[in-house]
């Protein structure tokens, strides 16, 4: 699979606008423009640093082992998005505890039940809408004639 600037940039950003005008819409603010911008950086940093670190290094090894295809790359952002969860939670766990101090049940506890979160499927859809979004902007140009 050939790298695309265009997809890197461009791939990981409508997630975390998706997220970020949704949880706005269901938070009272007066300030709406900087929870905006809070939601965003914030979602940013963990949608960019998955597919930097995460995706197209697994991209690429899975590219030199098997011809990759659109379904392969949506299945491998599905699988990420749902490893993701794992170090995420654990920051959460971490900081779970009374006054943000050491948690007071463990780990395993805290991840089921964090797990059954119905916004838990965000980290799947999110790997599998970005990973989608990436195959697409990196093979678009593929498809028009070049010229000679």
């Amino acid at each position: 699979m050939r790298f695309s600037w265009t997809g890197l940039i461009l791939a990981p950003l409508p997630v975390p606008t998706l997220f970020s005008v949704a949880m706005l819409s269901l938070m009272e603010s007066n300030n709406r423009a900087l929870l905006f911008l809070i939601l965003m950086v914030s979602s940013c940093i963990i949608s960019y640093g998955t597919t930097i670190f995460l995706f197209l290094p697994s991209l690429y090894l899975l590219s030199l082992w098997r011809p990759m295809t659109g379904l392969k790359v949506c299945l491998l952002g599905l699988v990420l998005g749902m490893l993701v969860f794992v170090p995420l939670t654990l920051m959460e766990w971490k900081g779970s505890g009374p006054d943000s101090g050491p948690p007071t049940e463990s780990f395993l506890r805290f991840f089921l039940r964090w797990a059954a979160d119905p916004l838990t499927a965000i980290y799947p859809l999110a790997g599998l809408m970005t990973s989608g979004l990436y195959w697409w902007l990196a093979t678009w140009r593929r498809g028009r004639p070049s010229p000679q």
